[in-house]
């Protein structure tokens, strides 16, 4: 098989359909229901991800009922003020929730959107234009902040600053967005953890969900370091924890900055290789939280160069039974923290 080199210099097989296809796995439980909290759309140049996609994944065994969509800058307004284009990625994702409620497969429940928080209070005009757009959908706000000095780590879409999280702009806008009674959605690397424990002490009232395990980083200068990384990570998760209004998203462990090395192996993982890799961060991140305060996350199509969907959720439903997660700790970890989190009502 061929493979290229992305940024991170980690090998990635160019024909990403078949070397996923090489491993082929029948859920574990496919009467588990699930409301995946984070995926992506976009019909970008370089690929698309739309419903037909996302049915693809979320139906080919497990049973998935609900999602919710997390911003990506997709579908952003070309024209009008530029703090305002954002809200065209809202309208978008309406539609396409509109689309995925008429097909055969999960429905978009709630929509994650991007408001530069660092407008302060004027970011009330952009969080009031969300939910108007989102028509019942829109849920909060993802800026992200992943940064490192590292020139080997390249920082998040949005290009933040370093210590974003403690600007007293970003601070103003992240209070109105809990007063409006919206969420945050908080993407950061595994050094900067600490920031969010001091944001969540300082601005209480904003309901928090940290993506992605807190972001442990395994390439650049952090390679190989699996577990200085841990022993910098988990105090700050255990700090987070204190805080009742902060919850954690449990995934994105296919990402390749986590340099886990997936990607290099010459067919996909199966679901034991991902559950055994992954097991003891997953577990503490439950622990920490608990079960309650704690969600499994696709993050696809992202997490597709890692694994496929059925083996992500066959791995997370290994780790439950080796956990000896009781019915209803499980019922919380696939669907019913991320309902509570996101105000999601079941399906009728």
């Amino acid at each position: 098989m061929l493979y290229r080199f992305d940024q991170g210099g980690v090998a990635v097989a160019d024909d990403k359909d078949a070397w996923l296809a090489a491993t082929v796995e029948q859920p574990i439980d496919a009467d588990e229901e699930i409301v995946d909290p984070h995926h992506h759309l976009w019909d970008f140049p370089a690929g698309t991800y739309l419903v037909p996609e996302l049915h693809e994944d979320t139906g080919a065994g497990h049973n998935v009922t609900q999602t919710v969509f997390v911003e990506c800058a997709a579908g952003y307004y070309t024209s009008g003020p530029e703090h305002m284009r954002p809200v065209g990625e809202t309208e978008f994702v309406r539609e396409q929730a509109a689309i995925s409620a008429e097909a055969d497969g999960a429905t978009i429940s709630a929509i994650v959107s991007f408001a530069d928080l660092t407008l302060g209070n004027a970011v009330e005009e952009v969080l009031a234009a969300h939910d108007e757009a989102g028509e019942g959908l829109f849920r909060g706000i993802r800026h992200a902040n992943a940064w490192d000095g590292s020139d080997q780590i390249r920082e998040s879409h949005t290009k933040p600053p370093p210590e974003l999280l403690a600007d007293p702009d970003f601070r103003a806008g992240y209070a109105t967005l809990g007063r409006m009674g919206f969420s945050f959605d908080g993407w950061m690397f595994h050094t900067q953890v600490s920031e969010l424990v001091d944001l969540a002490h300082a601005v209480p009232d904003t309901p928090v969900v940290l993506d992605h395990l807190g972001g442990p980083l395994g390439i650049g200068p952090y390679a190989d370091r699996r577990d200085e990384v841990r022993a910098a990570l988990r105090p700050a998760l255990e700090a987070l924890a204190r805080h009742p209004q902060v919850t954690v998203k449990v995934g994105g462990i296919g990402m390749s900055i986590y340099g886990v090395g997936f990607k290099r192996l010459p067919q996909a993982p199966s679901s034991e290789h991902v559950a055994a890799t992954w097991s003891d961060d997953i577990r503490h991140c439950i622990e920490t939280f608990g079960p309650d305060r704690a969600m499994f996350e696709s993050n696809f199509p992202v997490d597709k160069q890692g694994c496929s969907y059925t083996v992500l959720f066959n791995a997370f439903q290994r780790i439950c039974d080796q956990a000896g997660y009781t019915a209803a700790e499980r019922a919380d970890l696939f669907a019913g923290t991320a309902r509570r989190f996101y105000r999601v009502d079941p399906p009728a």
